[in-house]
């Protein structure tokens, strides 16, 4: 490692020297070649001006620097047609004329402005003139041309390539800049989801529109998912319900807010009631809209549909399902385990189906609602 001395220590080797040591023996002692020690004599080893001042070259050298520096602040403080004590705007734009000429430091100690302000308004005024104006709408033109060429492909990389075998000298920084406020971008490696995507906000529109007063079964099935905390574990309970009769068509249990359980509880309704067409009312939560869901939802022939953001009263049905199996069950008993929490909701599906009276059916029960319509099984729901 390279030891590092600091000017006193020089200045002390160099009049040991001068008082008659040997470059050789200093080399030796402090480990420093000769031709070292000889430039620092010759740095620092002081001589006596006419006037009688003694200095070092290194000190005539700061001074002839110094000298040329307070010179040219004086031919700034000349030319500039403003004094120090003037306002910052005035400063700043005599600066700008003389910018070029002189060093931007000489510049602003001549009329007393910081480096920083002076740069931050040659940086304003660049991008606010004609010439550079040009040059950005040149370079936009250019790589609207390059992207419609690549049939919209390339990103800011490719086209800061092309642009740079054409002739221009731009970076890939800016390349993506201009392009962000073109709204132009390449195609990414998910552009087929989110093409996909795209489609699919068009067709999730709410089909239900809060009519839920049905005709018949099998017609408009609503759903959504409830959570309770069990002791320190979180369980969430999703439903599904078919809005004519108001009866629970299934019900699972997870510890996690997922697609999956959701899927169990559709597979579940389905495998029961079989229905040749239906509308499936939810919420816009992921665990409806995913892809996977989209897929079942295809394939049992049923159509989606989803209540408006911020509008729980567009699937109200649930909301008092909810409600009631809140306030009539899980809020009035303090479970030991999680099997008498699942066993204890099984029996209350039960309960709520085949013998709790509905204000809504007249005060029948949602099997009795059912039992005028041959073809739909009662069957009796099992959480899964």
């Amino acid at each position: 490692m390279t030891k590092t001395f600091s000017t006193k220590t020089k200045q002390k080797l160099v009049q040991r020297y001068q008082d008659g040591e040997s470059i050789k023996s200093i080399s030796s002692e402090f480990h420093i070649a000769k031709s070292t020690l000889y430039y620092w004599v010759k740095l620092h080893q002081a001589q006596t001006t006419r006037a009688g001042v003694v200095v070092t070259p290194k000190e005539f050298d700061s001074m002839k620097r110094r000298l040329h520096k307070l010179e040219s602040i004086v031919a700034v403080l000349k030319t500039a047609d403003c004094l120090p004590s003037a306002p910052l705007r005035q400063k700043l734009e005599a600066l700008e004329l003389l910018h070029g000429q002189y060093n931007i430091h000489v510049l602003c100690e001549a009329l007393d402005v910081s480096r920083g302000t002076m740069y931050n308004h040659l940086l304003r005024n660049k991008r606010n003139g004609a010439a550079f104006v040009k040059r950005r709408e040149s370079l936009m033109k250019e790589i609207q041309q390059i992207y419609d060429e690549s049939n919209q492909i390339f990103g800011a990389g490719k086209i800061r390539a092309v642009l740079m075998n054409r002739g221009h000298k731009v970076s890939e920084k800016t390349v993506s800049s201009l392009m962000k406020t073109m709204g132009i971008r390449s195609m990414r490696d998910d552009s087929k989801r989110e093409w996909r995507l795209q489609g699919w906000e068009h067709r999730k529109s709410n089909l239900l529109k809060q009519k839920f007063d049905v005709n018949q079964p099998n017609k408009v099935w609503v759903s959504d998912i409830t959570c309770y905390k069990l002791k320190n574990t979180y369980f969430y309970i999703c439903v599904f319900i078919d809005l004519f009769s108001r009866r629970v068509l299934s019900l699972t249990i997870g510890r996690n807010n997922s697609t999956n359980l959701v899927r169990r509880a559709l597979d579940t309704a389905y495998k029961n009631r079989r229905p040749e067409s239906i509308i499936i009312h939810t919420d816009r939560g992921t665990p409806y809209t995913s892809y996977t869901m989209r897929n079942l939802t295809r394939k049992y022939n049923m159509s989606q549909s989803f209540s408006y953001a911020g509008k729980p009263h567009d699937n109200a049905v649930m909301e008092s399902f909810f409600a009631s199996i809140k306030k009539e069950e899980l809020y009035r008993v303090r479970y030991k385990s999680e099997a008498e929490f699942r066993l204890s909701l099984e029996k209350y599906i039960h309960f709520y189906n085949s013998i709790r009276p509905h204000k809504y059916l007249n005060y029948q029960t949602p099997d009795q609602t059912e039992s005028g319509f041959c073809n739909i099984p009662i069957i009796t729901n099992k959480n899964t």
